[in-house]
């Protein structure tokens, strides 16, 4: 049997006759730009994530470079300003904070959670050190219940990267809720996905952060042909408003279905060679991505396709290993470092059938180093 790791076109099979509806809706009313399906989507989202405000932008890298903007624009940070960040992240947290202006500061995951370490946050916060950003990695929340505290003692913001983590939980909070403001990217790949191109939103409970990164995301205008800030066009658009509108209501369930995905795996796969995810404490994922790690991930990711089981790696290579960091070339990171030399991800999609898990299953255990 041949399990693909994420099959696109049957995860939006069930939204497509919706979705041809929403799209003749758009095409009809002849408004394509920062419509009524845009305004209705922020607001349905902002409820959804339990959030004041939320505004549509083009997609998750934007979103958080427009609230660093926006918090420059409030005169909150400054460029040279230092924003902690993971150092085993998806770059693209760290690009947000290196094209605002800013400085990234990596900080070590735990090894087990794969997850900003808040044991290690302090020692990494400097007079110039204005934000934490924890990024929720594998739809799983970073530790908030101890991150918010110690943000709230050197007068930090806390910004959410959510963008793997829609509809995740960590102690009843929804990813999105706890910090200052969130960014979320709706990717096609992601547990709420665009469909043919990229989006995303900003959430927070900040008027007056909402209102600036509202100008930011439409040139830095508030009003047509007046730009308070030298902005950019980040906006989102109507038509993938109102595609993502016919899938949101639908997120628990697929969330859910995910899980049982996940429950599956992690009762099922039993081989000592493998080491599963470890869900942190107070945390409910929604496992955007199930990954597993392995000293000898290369061997295993090739064995799992010669059964037929496709894999992909999140990610091959560390921020500071990146030719774009290369001023970060001599930094060690070694936690970092043996996750992304071992991390692999296994199919998952709320459209997996049985058959297929037990394939993924049953591939997994057969597996040996010494094969």
């Amino acid at each position: 049997m041949k399990v693909p790791f994420l099959d696109y076109q049957a995860v939006n099979a069930p939204f497509f006759e919706a979705e041809s509806v929403a799209f003749q809706r758009v095409m009809k009313s002849g408004y394509y730009i920062l419509g009524k399906e845009v305004e209705a989507f922020e607001q349905e989202y902002a409820a959804f994530v339990g959030s004041r405000f939320c505004i549509g932008v083009g997609n998750g890298l934007d979103a958080l470079i427009l609230i660093l903007e926006a918090y420059k624009a409030l005169g909150i940070m400054e460029p040279g300003s230092e924003v902690i960040v993971p150092g085993n992240t998806y770059i693209a947290s760290i690009l947000a904070v290196s094209r605002a202006g800013l400085v990234p500061v990596p900080v070590e995951p735990t090894n087990d959670t794969m997850l900003l370490d808040p044991e290690r946050i302090e020692a990494a916060i400097t007079p110039k050190t204005r934000a934490i950003m924890p990024v929720h990695l594998y739809g799983q929340c970073a530790d908030m219940t101890r991150i918010q505290p110690i943000a709230e003692k050197y007068g930090l913001k806390v910004i959410e990267d959510g963008a793997q983590s829609h509809g995740a939980l960590h102690n009843g909070i929804q990813s999105g809720a706890w910090g200052n403001a969130a960014g979320h990217s709706f990717y096609p790949g992601k547990n709420l996905g665009a469909v043919g191109g990229d989006a995303g939103a900003v959430t927070t409970d900040e008027e007056e952060l909402a209102t600036v990164v509202r100008a930011l995301r439409n040139y830095g205008s508030d009003r047509k042909y007046h730009n308070l800030y030298k902005g950019y066009n980040s906006r989102l658009d109507e038509l993938q408003a109102a595609l993502l509108r016919v899938k949101l209501p639908f997120l628990n369930q697929c969330n859910a279905a995910r899980r049982a995905v996940a429950d599956r795996y992690l009762s099922e796969i039993h081989n000592p060679d493998l080491t599963l995810p470890v869900v942190g404490s107070g945390n409910v994922p929604v496992w955007h991505i199930f990954a597993i790690r392995s000293r000898h991930r290369d061997e295993l990711q090739k064995f799992l396709g010669d059964q037929g089981v496709g894999t992909v790696i999140h990610y091959p290579i560390p921020p500071h290993r990146q030719p774009a960091y290369k001023e970060w070339a001599g930094l060690s990171f070694p936690i970092s470092e043996r996750i992304h030399a071992e991390e692999l991800s296994l199919p998952m999609s709320p459209v997996m059938t049985e058959e297929e898990i037990t394939a993924v299953v049953t591939a997994c255990n057969a597996w040996s180093p010494d094969r």
